[in-house]
């Protein structure tokens, strides 16, 4: 399933490639959300020409309030029902674990979601969502896990982290003994979770290793804990994770944090910031961050980006795009997000050659300096 086919000779970065049934993915990678079938406002025909995303993610808890297991087992799972024919990984629901707290109550048995769209209540169990995802016909499956919060402490971590690895055995189990719905290899990932808390994250990183899954996940972190504190809990947990499989940093982040993850070992990401921020006016650029809200763009008849990473991002000026920010227009927004996703696949497509070509660190740090440049 994973090869890596290269290792950087002064860091822990590597590349590799990663087998699914819809295809390969080169490594590292970061993975657009989709969270209820689609990436907000853009094509799947752009998602594919535009920004060629290799794997998109989306979120069972979403899906199965919205259209719903019976809908999306009637299209023969998520990938038909949205006409993508590319790898799909799907979170477990773990994260609404977390960004949820006020309508969720835990258990072992499970966790009880009160639905944000109308009110009813539903349970989900480590058994059950992995059922969910038979239905979706995600290729990367995500187990149940509780995401806590940031700041808590090490008795409230520790709870959540037995809570977490009672849900990993139950899941292994059902993983091992049930079989995918439409005929397609399904994998599965557990999560290290543990805060900030180096002997959590060990004794976490451990039970997933144990688990002896395909690949193994990261939980827990870019949830409002220093940036350098997420570095240091990738560190720990790394030195423990197997090499030989792929290693996923859920909900990470901005370019700086990716490049530095990849440093230490990071294989997969995925975050909301490029769409989100996208839609926001903030554009991530090979010169810096824009805010293309500001004044100074009123009369700038420039390209988007002197190096575009699509074609979208050379066609249009950032006074055009500015014009369609602050008038509200849609099409802003769908230029703003594809040119991000473009950049953020750009950048780990980058970081893969550097690392092939063996001189990753020295340009981590010149990408680093421009990167974290306001225009």
């Amino acid at each position: 399933m994973f090869k890596v086919l290269g290792r950087d000779r002064d860091t822990n970065a590597r590349a590799g490639l990663l087998g699914t049934p819809h295809g390969e993915i080169p490594t590292p990678i970061f993975m657009p959300v989709g969270t209820g079938g689609t990436v907000k406002g853009i094509l799947q025909a752009d998602l594919e020409d535009e920004i060629d995303a290799k794997i998109i993610l989306g979120n069972t808890y979403h899906l199965y309030l919205r259209p719903g297991t019976e809908i999306l087992k009637a299209a023969g799972g998520l990938h038909k029902f949205m006409s993508w024919d590319r790898p799909i990984l799907t979170d477990s629901g773990g994260y609404q674990v977390f960004s949820l707290s006020a309508n969720r109550k835990l258990s072992q048995e499970g966790v009880v979601f009160k639905s944000h769209i109308d009110g009813s209540k539903h349970l989900f169990t480590p058994e059950n969502v992995i059922d969910i995802q038979r239905i979706i016909g995600s290729d990367i499956i995500m187990v149940l896990d509780e995401c806590a919060p940031f700041p808590c402490d090490h008795r409230y971590a520790g709870r959540s982290v037995a809570l977490t690895h009672h849900w990993l055995d139950r899941a292994v189990v059902h993983f091992n003994s049930t079989e995918p719905l439409w005929g397609r290899k399904q994998v599965m990932f557990p999560i290290v979770q543990g805060g900030i808390f180096d002997d959590l994250r060990k004794l976490s990183a451990e039970k997933a290793a144990e688990a002896g899954m395909e690949g193994n996940a990261i939980g827990g972190l870019s949830v409002g804990e220093p940036a350098e504190e997420m570095y240091r809990m990738v560190e720990t947990v790394n030195e423990i994770l197997p090499v030989d499989k792929p290693r996923y940093l859920m909900g990470v982040g901005t370019p700086v944090n990716i490049l530095e993850s990849i440093e230490r070992g990071i294989d997969m990401f995925d975050c909301v910031m490029p769409t989100r921020n996208g839609r926001n006016g903030m554009l991530f650029t090979s010169e810096g961050i824009i805010n293309i809200k500001n004044r100074q763009w009123t009369d700038d008849f420039s390209p988007i980006d002197p190096d575009p990473p699509s074609a979208v991002s050379s066609k249009y000026s950032k006074a055009y795009l500015r014009h369609l920010v602050i008038s509200g227009e849609i099409l802003g927004s769908q230029i703003s997000s594809i040119h991000n996703l473009a950049f953020y696949l750009r950048l780990v497509n980058s970081a893969r050659e550097k690392i092939l070509e063996g001189n990753f660190r020295s340009w981590k740090e010149s990408m680093i300096k421009r990167l974290s440049v306001r225009l």
